[in-house]
């Protein structure tokens, strides 16, 4: 019994050890986007370090290289070599740095294009909560409803502005004002003896010449008094 119960026991031990593993790697999961934004650039500070760190380098070796010259061409090799070593590291890492730079700006992009939807899914979602309650044909009936009560307002207005009490034909009251006219124009006239006799003689004629003396001095006449009402 006893061995039966330690090795139960020991299966149920193990059954619970790996489920729990297995219950961890799930709570894991996968980066989020910040993080691995983040880790990108914190690898890209790591290389552009290393990169000014080569550039030294390199320039060491050169001068290194330039001092024993033919001197010590053993040295000089050496340090050749060593430069040599270092431009490819230095090469290496800047293809490395365009590869993360370009995994950055697409992970970037791909999260920025993920909240942009995200919002535009909440907005539709409000959008469609608010259109719920409404209904097109109580809608349509609300403007009819609407622009009736418009034209109720502008008869209740026309009637209010029309003229009130009587009234009557301008065209007539016009036509007796100018009978009225003419019978005060005819007792003038016979209270001052009738019209005037009109002579038979003909008038004596105005030379064509005087005629168009008088009729520019009138013209410019009317200049001057045009320009003194513009002076004043």
């Amino acid at each position: 019994m006893s061995g039966i119960s330690k090795l139960f026991k020991g299966k149920s031990s193990s059954s619970s050890s790996s489920s729990s593993k297995s219950k961890h790697h799930r709570s894991r999961g996968g980066p989020s986007p910040q993080e691995a934004i983040h880790k990108l650039r914190e690898t890209e500070e790591m290389l552009t370090k290393k990169q000014d760190y080569l550039e030294k380098r390199i320039e060491q070796e050169l001068m290194i290289a330039k001092k024993h010259g033919t001197k010590n061409k053993r040295a000089a090799l050496q340090a050749l070599k060593r430069k040599k070593r270092l431009e490819q590291q230095l090469t290496q890492i800047d293809g490395t740095l365009s590869t993360i730079e370009f995994q950055r700006e697409a992970l970037e992009n791909s999260h920025t294009n993920t909240e942009v939807l995200k919002n535009m899914g909440y907005a539709a979602k409000a959008m469609k909560k608010v259109h719920e309650n409404m209904d097109l044909n109580k809608i349509d009936d609300l403007m009819q409803d609407i622009t009736e009560q418009q034209d109720v307002a502008q008869e209740i207005s026309n009637a209010i502005s029309g003229p009130f009490g009587e009234t009557f034909d301008e065209d007539e009251l016009l036509a007796e004002l100018e009978e009225l006219e003419q019978e005060d124009l005819e007792d003038n006239m016979k209270s001052m003896g009738g019209l005037p006799s009109v002579p038979s003689s003909r008038l004596p004629s105005v030379p064509s010449g005087h005629r168009a003396t008088t009729k520019r001095r009138v013209e410019e006449e009317d200049d001057m008094r045009m320009l003194q009402s513009w002076a004043t």
